[in-house]
Parts: C-alpha cells; structure tokens; sequence
C-alpha cells in the first residue's frame, strides 16, 4: 500500500508542505483501515457502551469494569445500581490477527496472544485468562489442517511461557475461511482502582520510556498489511510484516509492569502493536491533547543501521511505552535491568506538535523527520462512505429426502464444527494461576476472583480463606458463520444470545462484552451491506440482554483469491455469578436414577443455519429467536431466567442446545453411567439450533420450573442409568453408547493423532 491521493492531499494540506519519507509511512499506517476504521466507525455508534459497571469504555487498550459485589452478582445488571459494585476491577479486550496467522500461522498467532497480553498490562492489570476463537476451512482440507495445527500450536506456546491460562473459546470450520482463517483472541485482567493507568498522557515535561526487547525490522507495515486483501502470493511476498514473538521476554515484561505499577511510577502507558513505536507513542500524547519529542536514536536496537521508518514503524513485540516523571526514570530503568529487559529514555511529552526527530550516524546532526499535530495524526483519517447492498434472503428450500435419522445424527456429532475440541484445549495450560474453577469443554469458563470475598471470609493475613464466596467469572466466546451467512443481522443477533446462554449454563448473568468484527472487503456493497447487518445484530441483541459493549475491534479486507469471508461477528461475554461453583455440562453420575431431564426454554420454528442442513442440502430461513416467540419479555430477562434455573440447589447439570441443535446438546450429556431416553416431534425439535436454551438434570422439575420464571420448560424424557443415548423421532429411534458418542465426536483428535 502507498499514501493514496486523497490522503495525500489532506495531509499535504494540513502540513504545507509534502509529507517526508517517515510522515508518508506514519500517515499510512495510522490511516488505515486497521488503525482508524474507516469504514466501520460510522457503524460502531449503534453499540451501548456505558453502565455502572464501566470505568473505562471503548477507545483505550482494553475496557475496565468493576465487578459487583458478591450479594449483587447474581442480579441482572439492569436491576444494580452503582453501589452494588466495588473496588475490584477487571480488564477485557480482544483483538484479531488473522492475515498474519495466515501468512505464519505459529508466529501469527503467538503474537496475537502477546498484543492482547500487553493492552492488559497497559492498564495497570495482571492477565488472569485467555480466550481464543478461531475460524478455518473446510477441516478435510490439508492447507486448513496445517493453519488449524500451527495457530493451536502458536497460542499453546505463548500461553503456556507466559503462565496467562487459556480457558476458553470456539473453533469452526467452514469453506468461506479457505483462503482466510481467522484467529481473534481476547484477554481479561485483574485491578483495581489504586493500580488503574489509561493512555492518556498527562503532562508537558513528563518522560517517554520504552521498556522491552530491542526493536528489529519485523512487523514492517503490519497495519497495512492488515488492511489490505491478502495476494495469492501473500506467504511469501508478505513475511517480513509478521511480527515474531519472544515469550519468555514477554512474561518477564508483565513482571517489570507489574512491579512499575505497584510502585506508582507509571502515568500512563500503551503497548506498541499496530505501527509501532510511532502508532504508541503518537496515540498515547493525542488522547492527552498534547505533543511529544521523540529522539529516534536513542531506541534500543537489535539490528545496525535501521533507518528513521523502521525504528519508528516496526512492530516488533515485547515492548512498551510509559509516561514517567523525570525523577523517576532511573527507577524505572533499574527495574527493568532487574528483569532483563531493555530501557530507553526516548522523549517527552510536549505542548505542541509530535515530533521524532533522527541522525543516523554518529555525529551526525539529528534532523526531524516527523513533524505534525499528534490529534491529526492518530484521529484525523476521513471516514468512508461506502455503498451497501442488503443480503439477499435465501429460498425456502428444505431437502426432499431427509436421510435416516441415525446417519443424521451421526453426522451431526461427527461435523468438525460440532464435534469435540478436546485436541485444541488439552494443548493450553488452563489452570496456571489457579483461578480456572471451570475448565475448559464446558459451555464457559469460569474463574475464581478471591479478591471479591467478603472480609469476614480472610484470615488474620487477610488473605481469601480456602472455599471462599467471592465473584465468579464466567467467560465465553465465539461466532457461528453457518449463521451468519445465513442472515446476517439474525444471525448476529443469536450469536449474542448463545454467548450469554453459555454463561447461564454456569448460573452467571452478563457484566459487558466486546466484540471482534470480522468481514470481507468492505469496498464489495454486499460485503459491507453483510457488515452493517452484523453490527446492527450485536448491538440490538447485546442492548437486549443489558449488556454494554465496552471495546472491541475490527478487521475487514479478510479477501483472497477464495472470495471473502462470511461476516463473522466474534463476541466476548464475561459474566458474574456468586461462588466458584458452577454445574457441569454432563450428566450426574451418582444421582442418575433420581433425577429427570428438562429443557428450559423454547425453540425456534426453522433449520436455517444448522449442521444438519449443511449435511442434509437445502436451505431455510434462520429460526425466530425465543423473545419474538413468546418465550420471554426481553433477551435480558431470558438469561437471568436460565441462570437462575442453573443455579438452582436441585441442579445437577445443565448444558446449552445451540451448534447441532438437541441431538448434539443431548449427547455431549451422556457419560458411561448416566443416558438420556428422549422423545422428540420432529426434525425440527431434534436439529433447530435455536439458542437461549438449557437442558438441565434436577432433582426437583418444579422447583426448577419455578425458578426459570415465565420460561416453558419440558420433560424431555427420563435420565437412565445405561450410559446410552436414545432418540426417537416421529416413527423413527437411534440408540448409541457412551462410547459409540465419543467415537463420532472425537473425529479431531483421530485426524491428527
């Protein structure tokens, strides 16, 4: 990519004269569509993004949110008013780096652990969990397997060296994601008022200091790259824009942030990702208001002679930009010799414009090579206003011959989108920090926050006592392209609910989410027309289910040879339920032959978007979601509901129906000991993935019943004590074993064994 003239003019304008070298590239990396959102911006506005729960919003590296008590964590949000929250805070973000997982999937997607990692750390939290969704193509293709293989590898890697536990996410395959997969990771951290930094600059005079790894020639217009579509030569013409990861550098990074923090010596801070020092440094003193005199020399480096736009564009990782005051710097540089890492004094914040200023050689005079208003640089990108077209609505069009019911199911358990991700999970080191009370393969994570527990519960230390009450922090994420290909807008909309119904499964209502929007080439009309219909579908469903979208991100160009991608709104939903305990998504064992089997919740009256019509052909329109079909007065409502009924002390189990529609959410229950003989209407009630549904195993129906309010709730059919799954539809039944179950879903791991 180059300036293009349009831009050109504009800053041409703005500065009276050509831009240099440096300016031209600076411009462009922070112009493009990565960085300034030009064509999603004008979206972005349907998102409610504020609440009592919210502290820092959209616009910062991550979003901040205090948590609830623990006597208000079960309330819905919208019945908490501000004294219902405390002093501990947590941190959510998520990011997306999906061309450069393309081009090198290990160090694609490592790196895109380590930026999420670092926008947490800039806010003065600890990383405390990991989630990551990832999109692919068809898994019976062998460049889809060798980008699925080395991203789960990239993640595991990073994660696991860093000690940050990746507990949970989503995985899909889907044939729109060949020649584009998509790797979206999100982070949540752990703070509190005291510790709190944003990136805003504060003072003229203050020192700019970059802690971290030298600065190489990787990652050269990454942010470019990003917002471009990706050339049929991409992995080898576009490998020098990857970025390449050093973990063990980046743990001991956290540590340094981490003692600079508790210390008070950080004013503010950004991490150094999209453009670099540049991108970092120019954002950080523009949210201020102010300037900064930036002296490229004095850049630690780890390659000779790099000029002024390599030192002030590269993205190389592990590194971060502070705000200090003078008579601290020398502490912070002694404590970032403490942990090994590099420390250079580069600058200061100033009142008037940014300013980099580079010499090259020794004795040499230095000669500014940037010279321009920081506000127009990091926010003065004209918006685009793009042509769209509305998606086509698909024809009604169900297969005339449906196949036998158990190669029906078979087939739906067996779908890689559907089936187990025991293979992905069982990589990442899930329980490093000790707060994973919820392990990954279930609906959602969940996570111990014993900071919450209520004083009378701590010891003489102060310290949690063992077996607390505090917060719990459920967690979950993802998208579902079958859906949104579908329908867009509907589509969007379901993917909200379904996330929040993961929650629910853990007896936790919604605190906030963001959101990571993934599209095509937003200049293609249906492209950006599939787009808007995403963004107004998450902000409509996420407004219903009161939960404020705090940050988030977008990537579009996700364009190759193949064509682009289904629009693929992946949201991250972090909730909170009191106590650590959560119900899990399979069947009790012991208590089998005493309980019985309820679905709480309605269905939808089509197959639109469903595995089973990605097997069965034909195509219908997507479900009608459960608070337009009476099942409740509003979305909000209809989780708290499912929460409630998952809480219940009668409660043994309880798992959502989404993906594969009941006939998956049915055997994934199912263990050695404990079955499930159900009876179902018809093919729609066995396949529709209406979302907003739980099944549960209570001991007491009516008391459960009681809790899920105005909710319908059905006797599915009787929990057994043989381990088996059987099935009967209309004139027609399927039995298969514990084992029969895991050998269809397992059909991942069996592949790349």
């Amino acid at each position: 990519m180059s300036l293009s003239d349009a831009d050109h003019e504009l800053v041409t304008a703005e500065l009276g004269r050509e831009p240099t070298a440096a300016e031209a590239a600076l411009f462009e990396n922070l112009w493009s569509e990565h960085c300034a959102y030009r064509s999603s911006r004008p979206l972005l506005s349907a998102f409610d993004s504020e609440g009592d729960q919210v502290v820092v919003g959209p616009g910062d590296d991550a979003a901040v949110l205090a948590l609830p008590e623990p006597d208000a964590a079960n309330a819905p949000a919208a019945e908490r008013d501000a004294d219902d929250y405390g002093d501990t805070y947590v941190t959510f973000g998520v990011e997306s780096h999906n061309h450069p997982s393309f081009v090198d999937p290990f160090d694609g997607a490592a790196t895109g652990v380590g930026g999420i990692v670092r926008d947490t750390m800039s806010m003065g939290a600890y990383p405390i969990g990991l989630l990551d969704s990832l999109y692919f193509g068809g898994f019976e293709r062998e460049r889809s397997r060798y980008l699925f293989e080395g991203v789960v590898e990239g993640i595991s890697h990073y994660g696991n060296c860093i000690g940050v536990p990746t507990v949970g996410g989503s995985v899909a395959f889907h044939g729109g994601y060949e020649g584009n997969p998509l790797v979206n990771v999100a982070c949540v951290g752990l703070t509190n008022e005291d510790r709190l930094v944003t990136a805003t600059a504060q003072e003229p005079g203050n020192k700019l200091v970059l802690v971290g790894n030298g600065t190489g020639r990787d990652g050269l217009g990454g942010a470019s790259f990003a917002s471009e579509d990706l050339a049929e030569d991409a992995e080898t013409e576009d490998r020098p824009a990857v970025q390449v990861g050093d973990p063990y550098a980046e743990k001991r990074l956290i540590e340094c942030n981490e003692a600079l923090v508790d210390e008070g010596l950080v004013l503010s801070a950004r991490d150094l990702g999209a453009a670099g020092l540049g991108g970092a440094s120019s954002e950080l003193v523009a949210k201020g208001g102010l300037g900064a005199r930036i002296d490229l020399d004095a850049v630690h480096q780890r390659e000779p002679n790099m000029n002024a736009t390599e030192i002030l564009l590269a993205e190389s990782q592990e590194r971060m930009c502070y705000e200090v005051e003078p008579a601290d710097v020398e502490r912070v540089a002694a404590l970032a010799e403490r942990f090994d890492l590099g420390c250079s004094v580069i600058g200061e914040v100033t009142d008037g414009n940014y300013v980099c200023e580079f010499a090259g050689d020794a004795g040499a005079e230095a000669e500014a090579v940037v010279d321009a208003d920081a506000e127009f640089l990091a926010d003065g990108a004209p918006m685009n206003d793009l042509p769209s077209e509305p998606p086509s609505e698909p024809d009604q069009d169900l297969p005339t011959d449906e196949p036998p019911l158990d190669e029906a199911v078979a087939a739906v358990l067996a779908a890689p989108s559907t089936a187990s991700k025991r293979w992905v999970y069982r990589q990442y080191d899930h329980e490093v920090g000790t707060r994973t009370a919820l392990k990954p393969g279930d609906d959602a994570a969940l996570l111990a926050i014993r900071e919450t527990e209520p004083d009378d519960e701590r010891d003489a230390d102060d310290e949690p006592a063992a077996g607390g009450d505090g917060v719990g922090l459920a967690l979950a994420s993802g998208a579902n392209p079958k859906w949104t290909t579908v329908a867009p807008y509907e589509g969007a909309r379901a993917v909200a609910l379904e996330n929040a119904t993961n929650l629910a499964a853990t007896g936790a209502v919604p605190l906030a989410a963001v959101d990571c929007l993934n599209g095509g080439n937003p200049e293609k009309p249906d492209v950006y027309g599939a787009f808007e219909g995403i963004v107004d579908g998450l902000a409509d469903a996420c407004a219903a289910l009161d939960t404020p979208v705090v940050g988030g991100n977008v990537s579009l160009y996700n364009d190759s040879v193949e064509g682009p991608i289904p629009p693929t709104p992946t949201l991250a939903v972090l909730g909170t339920t009191r106590g650590y305990d959560a119900p899990p998504a399979a069947l009790d064992d012991d208590r089998a032959a005493d309980s019985e089997l309820l679905l709480v919740g309605s269905g939808g009256d089509a197959l639109g978007g469903s595995e089973y019509l990605a097997h069965a052909g034909g195509s219908d329109r997507f479900p009608t979601l459960p608070d337009e079909s009476g099942g409740a007065d509003d979305l909000g409502g209809l989780v708290a509901s499912l929460a409630a009924a998952a809480r219940h002390e009668s409660t043994l189990a309880a798992h959502d129906v989404s993906e594969g529609g009941l006939a998956v959410a049915l055997a994934e229950l199912v263990t050695d000991d404990a079955g499930v003989d159900a009876t179902l209407p018809d093919r729609v009630a066995t396949f529709d993935e209406t979302p907003g549904r739980l099944l549960v195993q209570t001991t007491d129906p009516e008391a459960v019943a009681t809790a899920a309010g105005d909710l319908p709730v059905f006797r599915l059919g009787a929990v057994t004590t043989d381990g088996t799954l059987s099935l009967t539809v209309d004139d027609e039944s399927v039995a298969l074993s514990a084992e029969a179950v895991r050998d269809h879903r397992d059909v991942i791991d069996r592949e790349l064994a």
